[in-house]
């Protein structure tokens, strides 16, 4: 897990937002980060040390002139210690006062005095009312930190506190974390390599209404995109529906049939690394779709017969592409002869891995949130991931791409 272990300095300034960064300290805390607060006095009028105290289980900065005696911190000297300490510094809700001061080395505060003694990466997601966010002042101060390697969190248009409505807002825990992790995972094992996922079931149209799909939810296709992120790399995810939350930092595209899913992958082809093929693609689609809803007579002996043909093979045709991405790993979901199948689709499609798992379990594959799998490569090496969630199973699968492209770059064709 990308955020076990990490030390991250959360800077919590004067808004109305700051309910928020409780939440972000809470959540960031219980994914095994370790949370040191640091406000500002006017964050002081929003909510008290306490309230941070209580979710992170740490101490909470509030003075220029605190020491620190817990033995936590690398030095007595607080802004010193947090700073030497840190794997990333947080600044949600930032302020515009607070982004000048950053902007421009102005240290009157231990937040200020802390972002210059870090030398940790700087995050900072501004928050502010009004017309403050888009003036030319806060504009020029914002790019001034992203030329000194500063990350910027895009604030949300909604409505303010004020009653006005623009851009300015903080963005929801999600969308905080989701950037944090992109920033910790810069300088990953896939960072300078690009990683196309495909996710869900493939969903064939009847008619305008009516499809056929599977069980599929895209849960592991969603995780493995967030995985890959966490490593470095620039990901794009492909999916047959919209209905999970879009990994931070990913490029999303819809595709919902098996066609839209095959002219979708080879649009992203010419610069991939990497193609993991998690979608449940459909073997079979409508010869043809109703123009109109198929709509049921007053016979109730009446039916309906489908004929149905079969769908484009997206493994099969971009293994015989003269060009294909560096590794491309399949999924194999089986309710017989796991291993046979998946040993028999690896080599058919000449694939670098395969992962395959028995759908006959209820406690793995799909619509769950665990999953059982066996990782086949080309040597016929079998490793079986016993039951994990489906972001240790990702985080694994990562891992053995990361080999791989280790192992080409080592020893080229």
């Amino acid at each position: 897990m990308i955020l076990e272990n990490k030390r991250i300095i959360l800077g919590v300034t004067g808004s109305i937002a700051v309910y928020k960064a409780v939440d972000l300290a809470s959540k960031l805390t219980q994914a095994g980060a370790q949370v040191d607060v640091v406000m500002t006095e006017a964050a002081l009028r929003f909510v008290t040390p306490l309230t941070f105290q209580s979710v992170t289980g740490r101490p909470v900065y509030t003075d220029l002139w605190q020491t620190d005696h817990s033995g936590g911190l690398p030095t007595h000297i607080a802004h010193i210690g947090l700073g030497e300490g840190a794997d990333l510094l947080v600044v949600a809700p930032a302020t515009a006062n607070t982004i000048a001061k950053l902007a421009h080395g102005l240290a009157d505060d231990l937040l200020s005095v802390i972002a210059l003694a870090a030398r940790c990466l700087l995050v900072i997601a501004p928050t502010m009312d009004g017309g403050m966010y888009e003036h030319p002042a806060t504009q020029a101060n914002l790019e001034l930190l992203r030329e000194r390697g500063a990350i910027i969190i895009e604030p949300d248009e909604g409505r303010f506190a004020s009653g006005l409505i623009g851009k300015g807002r903080l963005p929801e825990t999600l969308t905080l974390i989701g950037a944090i992790r992109q920033t910790l995972g810069s300088n990953g094992s896939l960072a300078g390599y690009k990683v196309v996922v495909t996710a869900g079931g493939t969903q064939e149209a009847i008619d305008p209404v009516r499809f056929i799909t599977n069980r599929s939810s895209g849960k592991q296709g969603y995780a493995l995109a967030q995985a890959a992120l966490d490593a470095g790399a620039k990901v794009t995810l492909i999916s047959t529906a919209n209905t999970l939350s879009i990994p931070y930092g990913a490029e999303f595209v819809l595709a919902p049939s098996a066609a839209d899913l095959l002219a979708a992958v080879q649009v992203q082809l010419a610069d991939t690394d990497v193609l993991i093929m998690a979608a449940a693609v459909a073997d079979f689609r409508p010869t043809a779709t109703a123009e109109h809803k198929i709509k049921k007579s007053d016979d109730p002996d009446e039916g309906l017969t489908l004929s149905l043909v079969r769908t484009v093979d997206i493994l099969a045709t971009i293994s015989h592409l003269p060009q294909r991405p560096k590794v491309v790993v399949g999924f194999a979901a089986e309710s017989q002869d796991l291993l046979i199948n998946a040993q028999s689709k690896l080599t058919r499609k000449k694939l670098d891995l395969i992962v395959a798992n028995d759908i006959s379990a209820i406690d793995a594959g799909f619509q769950v949130d665990t999953n059982r799998v066996v990782i086949i490569d080309t040597e016929g090496h079998q490793e079986r991931l016993d039951l994990m969630t489906k972001t240790q199973v990702s985080e694994h699968i990562i891992q053995r791409i990361s080999s791989l492209l280790q192992s080409s770059a080592s020893h080229p064709a």
